[in-house]
């Protein structure tokens, strides 16, 4: 009788191991693969996070959006559009895009940051250039 309750209790531990594992480290999100759950101008959710970053983060924060407007700077692996959202590519940018250019750019809202006024997203994709 007690080497049952052992192999039962083994057989527990087992299970609850391999549930916690596949817990702990699920796949990484491939935002370029998903699809937004909100499209909105730079102007637009800029306006949302200075009139309440509060609720706006509650709303946008870790979620895949599509956002457009105009490149008011460029460097190697961002985009900051209209000084008001600040796109972080994985990969070096490679495109023939200029300063002044309309884009439409997918990403992960990150957060807000205070001092620049500026909505930060990462695993930034060009949807069009």
């Amino acid at each position: 009788m007690r080497k049952k309750w052992i192999i039962i209790l083994f057989i527990l531990v087992v299970v609850v191991v391999v549930i916690s594992y596949n817990y702990i480290y699920q796949d990484h999100r491939t935002i370029e693969n998903e699809n937004a759950e909100f499209v909105i101008s730079s102007a637009e959710i800029a306006n949302l996070f200075s009139e309440n970053s509060v609720s706006s983060e509650q709303k946008f924060l870790n979620k895949t959006i599509e956002v457009s407007g105009l490149i008011s700077e460029l460097n190697t692996n961002d985009i900051t559009i209209e000084d008001k959202v600040f796109c972080q590519f994985s990969d070096d940018l490679k495109l023939s895009i200029d300063k002044n250019s309309k884009v439409k750019i997918k990403g992960r809202v990150i957060g807000y940051d205070d001092l620049l006024e500026q909505v930060k997203l990462d695993q930034c994709t060009l949807i069009n250039n």
